[in-house]
């Protein structure tokens, strides 16, 4: 098809390459060479009014196709166009890549052809799917190249819709003037790989050398990359540029050469199609070049529906099953998948045709593989396999344990045989369409779906035992568990769902027939326990992912086991991306009556919400379910709301909860949540629930109206909201006249953080507030909203004269010395009562150390400070040590990190970790501090009377606290020759004593430079404590 659509219009496409006089010659020459080569010429009347369009379709019709393509290749060179001629060569080459192309993706489809049915799930694009496509790759910022991510679950057809986009490409209906070439990487397969070359991957794919790979590259902006399951190669695109490729022939790890290729280190003009499951890799959207994020468009119910109905032919019996299919949320989430549907279609089928209770044999996902599968083995009129049967499928549960283990999913000769499969057995396999040939050339086959590989792998640990299997990477039932709960394996999707919904006691008989002797009865109690284990683990690197326990107990659809399990759960969190996501939440929630902390992420799963009765869609309906948690657990406290975008009736309904009196939620958080709705009902919340104490919108977007509505929310006096916090939200300086209104009339709120917001010409408006008499506020965090010096004097007279603040950050504003100069006036002044200032990041370097040296000397009221990531240095540090070390000097923390502190300031940090009487925390990280300045800071912490209990450094990899008792234990390992009264006076010289006491002039370095006692002695060490 391919060749003949070119072929078409190649003659055509040529001819308008020619300029006019070149096309004249061509007429002329035309008439000449018919003549030399004995050809009935056409009549030249013709030939001369002739277009270039209508000369073409002369010369097809009088010469045929071929001779009259092979005709004006010999007149090109004669007209001095061989340029026309070479690229002939090179298309003639494409074109035979396409048809390989075509060829190579005909055959893997029609490996599932089975599966098809005359106008459901076949090869075509659909109108739709092909405007789509088309639009993926038209130009949205010029001169950019394209990078497309097309996100889908997996096992849900990821890798079907690539294959009808290469068909697509091959017969010339898509792309056709976009993309010379394409190339098709399957991430399943190159995984295998250890090193390769960009140049290594493309040759792959290629059928010959017909085109030397430089002049493919040479026009990188005619050539697309699919790369499909990128999620199985693990990759997180988080490698340092030095140790990425910039050459296509260069050879590295396939991780490497494909992180540089989405990265744009090669071939940076190309256009990539990519295809992943959402989050994963995390982030994936930030680390690539202005992607396209798309999900991939599932098949419509209606299509599922079409399907029933056209496999069972009887359409009472279709509609009865669809129906039944369409209560299981995930099992109806697999019939989008044109395999998994024919699967259950067959199942559901032949149950039905035996005149079996759907509800008894088909009740979960796992009950309808367990179908498929004893009807696969049991002959017919039999009740169960025969012992050859039941020995293969022993076989081939074995296989499919091996291949999870190994991330295996294409087997050879070798691996059949070792799992006891041999070559006659895998022509019976092959029959029974559960296993599938994955190349004509070689004996490599593989599961027909990954699904029934992970299913058949389940059914292995109901057999033996694991350490009677032949292949040592197979682990026993409990790493099985923890690796799949853990999500340690991506390609791990419903394996520990089959386990869990095969021990289920309505099971047991089939189980029995089909295998013979299996321990699914013993195993049972042993998986609920686990299972029950992996719910308490409080360790982070141990926790597993709660929405796949969720999903077990969805399986295994026990009340009481449901109950016992997460009655005692505290926290919990789930990203629901899918509706099968919302059914199982939905069901599991209603248990955890102990919740304390919910957190979930509801993206654009709605579709419904534009219904005729939206309120009525399943999706809502399970949305109402898990909402109602906010006033059926009288426990719970805090909600984050995550990731989301929230439709008018999916925050209906969330509001309807939380602003009930019956609701206990004191804390409600919303980060990076986009409202596609009027937001006033979800601000009406804080003045009908009087438990909310807490507001946090990070990253969500508000208007400037919508800045109104919620200050108008928080000055309603039966509003109890305590805490605000509007990090990112897109905030400007005008509306700060929102917010200084608020807290003028505002009795109760104490916090503000409205960090990372453009509020600099806003800062007087909002200051003006906060000096207000009433004003309450008692923390106020302003960081990275541009505020300069200028606006100092400003912030200066809150601090003078609001008596309630004592919190003030001010971090990764351009302040420099100047502006916390004018801070340290006010700092200084009796009236001021912070307790807590941060300037991290404002650009002040050691000459306003002096400063706030003073401050720390006048003000007893300053409890912590933090200068991270300002350029003090040793000498800053100098200076400020004469604040930390005078008599009246409160402070209890101070942080450093960051301040380009070297070893040469090791006498200073050492005297403030022996002689401060107020410091507890010291946070010394991020600077270049060698292991001899730690040791000296160690040996400090030995002094009498030391009130340091936390030390923060690099050298330490850990924050050490340091015990009380005594004051003489430490909790790092020195070297055991600290001991030795020898290093005392080792000591003493590195920390600068001498017989004399420090200076008390304040303007001398002396007096921040104190001495060691001389009467420090050695029984005040004692052997470390590790």
């Amino acid at each position: 098809m391919a060749a003949s659509f070119i072929s078409d219009f190649r003659l055509m496409w040529y001819l308008d390459e020619l300029k006019k006089n070149e096309f004249l010659q061509f007429k002329q020459l035309l008439q000449q060479e018919t003549v030399q080569r004995g050809l009935q010429p056409i009549p030249w009347a013709q030939v001369k009014k002739a277009k270039r369009q209508d000369l073409a379709s002369l010369m097809t019709q009088r010469y045929g196709e071929q001779p009259a393509w092979d005709l004006a290749l010999c007149l090109f060179p004669k007209i001095h166009r061989k340029d026309l001629c070479d690229k002939a060569s090179r298309e003639s080459s494409a074109n035979a890549y396409r048809a390989h192309i075509q060829e190579k993706f005909i055959r893997m489809w029609s490996k599932d052809a089975f599966t098809e049915i005359p106008g459901c799930f076949d090869q075509t694009l659909t109108s739709e799917e092909h405007e789509s496509l088309e639009e993926y790759f038209t130009p949205r910022v010029p001169r950019r190249p394209h990078t497309v991510v097309l996100r889908a679950l997996q096992r849900m057809g990821k890798t079907r819709f690539l294959m009808k986009v290469m068909l697509a490409w091959s017969d010339g209906t898509l792309y056709r003037d976009k993309f010379s070439f394409i190339f098709y990487l399957c991430c399943r397969e190159l995984k295998q790989l250890r090193v390769t070359s960009l140049a290594g991957l493309i040759s792959r794919e290629r059928p010959d050398d017909s085109v030397p790979l430089a002049d493919i590259v040479a026009q990188p902006e005619r050539i697309l990359f699919i790369v499909d399951s990128l999620e199985e190669l693990l990759c997180t695109l988080t490698e340092p540029e030095s140790e990425l490729c910039h050459d296509w022939r260069e050879e590295r790890s396939v991780k490497t050469v494909l992180s540089s290729l989405l990265r744009r280190k090669i071939l940076p003009e190309s256009a990539l199609l990519l295809a992943a499951m959402p989050m994963r890799p995390e982030g994936l959207e930030s680390k690539l070049d202005h992607p396209n994020m798309q999900d991939l468009k599932r098949f419509q119910d209606s299509h599922v529906k079409q399907y029933f109905c056209c496999s069972f032919g009887d359409r009472g019996r279709a509609m009865a099953a669809f129906s039944w299919v369409q209560n299981d949320e995930l099992l109806f989430t697999m019939c989008h998948v044109p395999l998994l549907c024919w699967m259950v279609c067959t199942s559901l089928k032949q149950e039905m045709e035996r005149g079996r209770d759907l509800a008894a044999t088909c009740c979960r996902s796992s009950s309808v593989f367990l179908s498929f599968m004893f009807q696969a083995f049991t002959p017919k009129g039999a009740t169960r396999p025969s012992q050859q049967g039941q020995a293969l499928l022993k076989a081939l549960c074995s296989l499919a344990a091996e291949g999870m283990w190994t991330d295996t999913w294409v087997f050879g000769e070798e691996e059949l045989r070792r799992n006891g499969i041999a070559d006659t057995d895998a022509h019976t396999l092959l029959d029974l369409r559960l296993l599938r040939k994955y190349s004509e050339s070689g004996s490599s086959y593989s599961f027909i779906h990954m699904c029934m590989q992970e299913f058949c792998a389940a059914m292995y640990y109901l057999l033996d035992s694991p350490r009677d299997h032949p292949s040592r990477a197979v682990r026993p039932i409990e790493a099985l568990l923890l690796t799949y709960f853990r999500k340690d394996r991506a390609s791990w999707v419903f394996l520990g769902c089959f386990l869990y919904g095969l021990v289920h006691e309505s099971e047991q008989q089939r189980l029995d027939a089909l295998l013979g002797m299996q321990r699914s009865r013993e195993l049972a109690p042993q998986l609920l326990g686990w299972l029950r284990s992996l719910v308490e683990v409080k360790e982070p690197e141990e926790q597993v992912e709660f929405l796949l326990l969720f999903y077990a107990l969805f399986e295994v659809q026990s009340d009481a086991f449901a109950s016992h399990l997460v009655s005692s759960l505290r926290e919990a969190h789930f990203p629901l991306r899918e509706r099968p996501d919302l059914a199982v939440a939905a069901y599991c929630l209603k248990y955890c009556r102990s919740l304390r902390e919910l957190t979930v992420s509801v993206p654009e799963i709605f579709p419904e919400e534009g219904g005729p009765d939206p309120m009525s869609s399943r999706t809502l309906v399970w949305w109402r379910q898990i909402c109602s948690v906010l006033t059926s657990n009288e426990h719970l406290q805090k909600l984050r709301v995550v990731e989301s975008k929230l439709g008018r009736w999916t925050l209906l309904i969330l509001c309807c909860q939380l602003r009930q009196t019956t609701c206990p939620v004191q804390s409600l958080e919303t980060r990076n949540v986009s409202f596609s709705c009027e937001t006033g009902i979800f601000f009406e919340v804080f003045t009908s629930n009087p438990n909310l104490q807490h507001l946090s919108m990070t990253s969500t977007q508000l208007s400037h109206d919508e800045v109104w509505v919620l200050c108008s929310a928080l000055s309603n006096p039966v509003c109890n909201v305590q805490e605000l916090l509007l990090q990112d939200s897109g905030l400007s300086a005008k509306d700060c006249k929102a917010l200084a209104w608020m807290l003028a009339i505002n009795k109760k709120l104490t916090l503000l953080d409205v960090s990372d917001n453009k509020l600099a010409e806003g800062v007087p408006t909002l200051c003006a507030a906060l000096c207000h008499p009433d004003c309450t506020l008692q923390t106020l965090v302003m960081a990275g909203c541009q505020i300069c010096e200028h606006f100092c004097p400003h912030l200066s007279e809150v601090l003078l004269r609001n008596a309630n603040l004592s919190h003030l950050d001010l971090s990764s504003n351009p302040l420099m010395d100047e502006g916390v100069a004018q801070l340290c006036e006010a700092l200084r002044q009796p009236t001021c009562r912070l307790q807590t200032l941060c300037l991290q990041r404002c650009g002040i370097t050691l000459k306003i150390c002096q400063h706030l040296a003073l401050v720390l000397e006048s003000n007893p009221n300053l409890r912590i400070l933090d200068v991270e990531g300002n350029n003090i240095g040793d000498i800053g540090m100098a200076f400020l040590s004469g604040g930390v070390l005078h008599p009246h000097c409160s402070l209890q923390e101070l942080s450093l990190n960051s301040c380009q502190l070297t070893g040469e300031g090791h006498k200073i940090l050492a005297s403030i970790v022996a002689f401060s009487k107020s410091l507890n925390e010291l946070d010394l990280r991020g600077n270049p501090l060698d292991n001899s300045t730690f040791r000296v800071l160690c040996l400090a912490t030995l002094m009498r009377g030391r009130v340091l209990r936390k030390l923060s450094s690099e050298l330490t990899r850990f924050s050490v606290l340091l015990p009380s008792r005594g004051d003489v234990e430490v909790a790092v390992k020195m070297e055991q020759d600290v001991r030795n009264s020898s290093k005392v006076l080792a000591l003493k010289e590195a920390m600068g004593c001498g017989a004399q006491h420090p200076s008390s002039s304040p303007r001398t370095l002396y007096r921040i430079l104190p001495i060691l006692p001389s009467s420090l002695d050695e029984e005040l060490l004692s052997p470390p404590c590790v």
